[in-house]
């Protein structure tokens, strides 16, 4: 007989890769799937800060690796796979968090600009999805891949085109991966979020304002608020749920 309700949060055994990791939603993730059980991998830039995180997670009982990665780096991307599976195992759990906002006017971006948006909110998500995949598949293991998109996929100002842009087209890889991905038994899905307390917020909020005011409950979302979306997406209880882009948004903007 299942168990009632059909939930674990029990990730012991797996290991997960998480991008973004130095800060706001990235750094959480982690800090979640590692107080879960997975052995997790966290990727970002900033060296020091991968390896203070390292060392408050290792210090609660976590096997933690820190993997120094620029996600523009195509053959850095699929190194840092080779790099996680040699060390902590297959990965089965990919958290697709990197990415690279903006707030600029169409006619005022850099070609140089736009190519690094598409290169850290929409490539690097493809390959290492692609990349996970491929040994999953050779290893005939299970996975769960978690892209974060936006909530400005669905709504969005002038100012953040490409930016939206980028983010809508991870709501459609999404669901085009899913429907590749599933005959290998690796569920692909998506967390568009609204307006979140992090350091790319910080920015945003010095740049534009003070945008909460606009927002029916006039606040900011806080990590935490991500937690139960994001164990849902990785836990067995989303075995029958691929291809889906769950939005968390507190009706900032809804539409």
């Amino acid at each position: 007989m299942s168990s009632i309700p059909n939930f674990s949060t029990d990730l012991t055994g797996q290991t997960a890769f998480v991008t973004g990791t130095t800060s706001g939603l990235g750094r959480r993730f982690a800090e979640v799937l590692a107080a879960c059980g997975a052995k997790v991998a966290i990727a970002g830039r900033r060296e020091d800060r991968l390896n203070e995180l390292a060392q408050e997670l290792s210090a609660r009982g976590a096997e933690i690796l820190p993997v120094p990665l620029d996600v523009t780096d195509t053959e850095a991307l699929i190194a840092s796979i080779e790099y996680t599976e040699k060390a902590l195992g297959p990965v089965q759990i990919l958290v697709n968090n990197a990415g690279k906002p903006d707030a600029q006017l169409a006619l005022k971006m850099t070609p140089e600009f736009v190519d690094e948006m598409v290169a850290t909110n929409l490539t690097s998500l493809f390959h290492l999805a692609s990349e996970v995949t491929r040994r999953l598949v050779k290893a005939e293991l299970p996975g769960r891949i978690v892209n974060i998109s936006s909530s400005a996929a669905y709504n969005a100002g002038i100012g953040t085109s490409w930016y939206a842009i980028t983010k809508g087209a991870v709501v459609r890889m999404t669901e085009m991966l899913a429907l590749e991905f599933a005959k290998y038994n690796v569920n692909v899905n998506c967390i568009a979020p609204g307006a979140f307390e992090s350091e790319m917020m910080d920015g945003m909020l010095e740049r534009m304002g003070d945008i909460t005011q606009g927002f029916p409950r006039k606040r900011l979302g806080t990590p935490s608020q991500l937690d139960s979306t994001l164990l849902y997406l990785v836990s067995p209880s989303s075995d029958f749920v691929s291809g889906a882009t769950i939005r968390v948004h507190d009706a900032q903007g809804a539409n």
